[in-house]
C-alpha cells in the first residue's frame, strides 16, 4: 500500500524543523552515539553512512570521535542547519541534500544507519528500494543499524494512548494518532503551537512486522542479523517498545 500524497515535503517544514531540532537533548544524542559507535565497531576515520541525517546530531558527535560522516537528508533546511552548527572535529563531515531512495555512492562506506523513526516514509516498493541503496552504499561485509518501531512495539501503544503532547520551550506539539490496519500504516495528525501560530501537519508511516522487516533486509542485500530491544542491547522480544536491527552487507 502507499500514502495518497507524499506527506514528507510539507511536514518537514515551518515549526516542526524546530521539534526535529530540540525533542532529543545532548545526554540522549550521547547514548544513542555510544551504540551506534559499540554496534558499527569501526576503526578510526571509517566512513559512515547517516541517512535520513535529520538536523546532524549524530553526525556531529560521531565526528568529534573521528568518524568520516556522510549525513543525507531529501529537506533542504535541515542540512542548512546542520551544515551551519557543526563541530571543529577530527573527523570530516559531508552533508548532502538528496532524496534518500536514489543513493548513488557504490561501495562507499564502512558503515550505515538509518535512525529515529525514520523508515517506512514511502510505498512498500519505495521502502524497499531504501535499503537496496544503503546496501549498495555500503563495502562488502559492513554493518548497517536500522532503528524502527513495529507492528508489534508500535500498535499496542497507538491502542493504548492515541495522543501525545511535548513542550519544549515556548514550542508545544501535539501528535493524534491511529493505525490503519489495512494498509499497514500510522496516521498521525500533528499540531505545532507557538506564540500564538498555530501549524497541524499529517504524517503517514508504514509499520512493517519483525518478519517483513527481517525479509525486506534480506532481499536488499543484507545477511543474518541480530536484533535489540534497547540502547542497553537487551535481546529484542516481548515487552520490547523498538527494534534496533543490526546487519550486514552481503
Amino acid at each position: 500500500m502507499m500514502p495518497e500524497v507524499d506527506w514528507w515535503p510539507e511536514f518537514f517544514s515551518g515549526l516542526c524543523l524546530e521539534f526535529v531540532k530540540n525533542s532529543r537533548d545532548a545526554l540522549q544524542t550521547e547514548l544513542e552515539a555510544d551504540f551506534i559507535e559499540s554496534i558499527l565497531s569501526l576503526g578510526p576515520h571509517s566512513t559512515v553512512l547517516d541517512v535520513p541525517c535529520g538536523g546532524g546530531r549524530l553526525s556531529s558527535v560521531l565526528s568529534t570521535r573521528g568518524y568520516n560522516m556522510t549525513g543525507l537528508d531529501f529537506v533542504s533546511s535541515l542540512i542548512d542547519y546542520a551544515s551551519c552548527s557543526t563541530p571543529e572535529s577530527p573527523g570530516v563531515i559531508n552533508w548532502i541534500c538528496q532524496d534518500m531512495r536514489y543513493i548513488q555512492l557504490p561501495n562507499k562506506y564502512d558503515g550505515a544507519f538509518c535512525w529515529w523513526n525514520s523508515f517506512g516514509y514511502f510505498d512498500d516498493e519505495s521502502n524497499a528500494e531504501f535499503l537496496k541503496t544503503i546496501a549498495q552504499s555500503l563495502k562488502p561485509g559492513a554493518p548497517f543499524i536500522l532503528d524502527t518501531p513495529l507492528v508489534e512495539t508500535r500498535v499496542p501503544e497507538i491502542e493504548s494512548q492515541d495522543k501525545e503532547w511535548w513542550r519544549f520551550g515556548d514550542l508545544i506539539v501535539l501528535e493524534e494518532r491511529q493505525f490503519d490496519y489495512v494498509s499497514s500504516r500510522v496516521e498521525s495528525d500533528w499540531t505545532f503551537v507557538r506564540d500564538g501560530v498555530v501549524e497541524t501537519k499529517h504524517l503517514s508511516l508504514r509499520l512493517y512486522t519483525f518478519k517483513e522487516i527481517s525479509e525486506l533486509l534480506y532481499s536488499a542485500g543484507f545477511g543474518s542479523h541480530k536484533a535489540f530491544g534497547s540502547l542497553d542491547l537487551e535481546p529484542f522480544g516481548a515487552g520490547s517498545s523498538w527494534l534496533y536491527m543490526v546487519t550486514n552487507k552481503l
